[in-house]
């Protein structure tokens, strides 16, 4: 696992065929390697309340937001270390924070409004996170197949991009096998910008030139719709 624990950083999205990533991967052969624990599938939970407070108020694209969630790069035992991540975003600045526990005590805390008994500025700010949101409960587990890669130059440029993008609502757990209903076609792929300076120019230009553009696509925001077209097929209108 990294240990980088604060995140100040732009994350651009961008939709790609898989033409569009292939040229794009051979154009980064010249200027980015892949990180050395670059290829794992993600798995996340997402925390919302009953009403889905937190992503109803996201997608209505605020300048401020925020959002809380369990991630680890493996399927784990209850034991093993797992992320704690609070993500904020405002003015298009994406801020994270995150934090290192045993899985059973993640979930023990975050679902039961156990504050995380840990003396740091990081423990604080989730704890607080939770108390503000007092009926937090595990919303969405959703996984995918991440590359990433980072600049040779020594920037803080990374790239990432995600395949085989899939959500569920039963068997919300990190400690299960990976499965769901996926988001998006087989032949696309999210491409994923994370940097705290500029993008270098050999991608603006690859970008323009290919008519690739930015857009906002969010995976928790995009299964929470279909979960809800979902419930209004079964006749069990949102409210």
């Amino acid at each position: 696992m990294s240990d980088q624990m604060i995140f100040k950083r732009y994350e651009l999205k961008y939709m790609l065929t898989q033409e569009q990533k292939a040229k794009i991967e051979q154009l980064m052969a010249s200027y980015m390697a892949l990180d050395p624990h670059g290829e794992a599938t993600i798995r996340n939970i997402y925390f919302d309340t009953s009403n889905y407070r937190l992503i109803r108020h996201s997608i209505e694209h605020p300048a401020y937001k925020e959002k809380l969630r369990i991630r680890s790069y493996q399927k784990v035992e209850a034991n093993d270390s797992v992320f704690v991540e609070l993500k904020k975003k405002y003015d298009s600045i994406v801020y994270k924070r995150r934090m290192v526990l045993p899985e059973r005590q993640a979930m023990d805390c975050l679902c039961n409004g156990i504050p995380i008994p840990e003396e740091s500025q990081i423990a604080q700010e989730i704890n607080y996170f939770c108390s503000y949101y007092e009926d937090l409960m595990p919303a969405v587990f959703l996984s995918y197949h991440r590359e990433a890669f980072y600049a040779v130059d020594g920037s803080d440029f990374r790239i990432t991009f995600d395949n085989q993008i899939l959500y569920r609502q039963n068997a919300i757990s990190l400690t299960k096998d990976i499965f769901g209903t996926p988001l998006l076609d087989s032949t696309m792929s999210l491409m994923e910008i994370k940097t705290s300076g500029g993008i270098p120019l050999w991608m603006t230009a690859f970008l323009s030139e290919n008519k690739i553009f930015k857009t906002s696509f969010s995976k928790y925001g995009a299964a929470y719709k279909k979960i809800m077209q979902e419930q209004t097929k079964g006749g069990v209108l949102y409210a």
